[in-house]
């Protein structure tokens, strides 16, 4: 099945160079020029990925990824300038999954992308269920329950939260966790973990500022269960 990406970015050669790019690699693209349509197009079109440009007007696409993350799981790539570090730190509170900076490199930004739309990280199980603390994982069905209780997470949320209770008795760094969740073999920004752990946490914890399921280990990282009073 030919993937689809919408393409979100208001300078029209970049924008044309990037979907030339995404043509030959064999998707399917769909670009849109300010956040309306942005907005419009994912609700008509369903992409598959989203690589959403910070600086577009009418609305930014801060606010254009809140929009889609009050319905939608569906990957989220923003993409930023380097200088706009505020910027990262707003865009994946928003809800993004990752970012690349201008001026970014052709093969990096096809690695995130072709990451971002794999089903499950490298190593996971293909079916079972995973439990962790009060919740339970049911791997095929990416679906995450507390009781009768259906959690709402996106797709890497989902991965994140199955990494650790795959391995409950093991601490990952953040490094460890980019590269099974993100796909990243090589030194990358930590704050991604930092902030997608906080995200999951609000969802899936009584009480986010004392987590007892995804817990801090000073130091190190994060693993499932036994909390430290050092959180992150």
């Amino acid at each position: 099945m030919t993937r689809h990406i919408l393409v979100v970015e208001d300078e029209r050669a970049l924008s044309e160079a990037i979907c030339m790019m995404l043509v030959a690699q064999g998707y399917r693209v769909t670009p849109c020029y300010n956040g309306l349509s942005a907005i419009e197009g994912f609700k008509k079109l369903n992409p598959d990925l989203i690589l959403l440009d910070l600086q577009i007007p009418e609305p930014n696409g801060i606010e254009v990824c809140r929009e889609i993350r009050q319905t939608s799981g569906v990957p989220i790539v923003m993409v930023t300038a380097k200088s706009e570090s505020d910027d990262v730190i707003a865009g994946l509170n928003a809800g993004a999954d990752d970012y690349v900076s201008k001026p970014f490199n052709q093969s990096e930004l096809l690695a995130r992308i072709a990451a971002r739309l794999r089903d499950k990280p490298e190593g996971a199980p293909a079916t079972g269920v995973l439990t962790i603390g009060p919740l339970t994982l049911d791997v095929e069905g990416h679906e995450v329950r507390r009781g009768s209780e259906r959690l709402s997470l996106t797709p890497l949320e989902f991965n994140l939260l199955m990494t650790l209770a795959q391995h409950p008795a093991k601490v990952f760094s953040r490094e460890d966790l980019l590269e099974k969740v993100w796909g990243y073999h090589y030194k990358a920004d930590t704050r991604l973990v930092n902030v997608h752990v906080q995200r999951l946490r609000s969802k899936i914890e009584d009480d986010p500022e004392d987590p007892k399921i995804v817990t801090t280990i000073r130091g190190v990282g994060y693993r499932a269960g036994n909390p430290s009073n050092d959180q992150a």
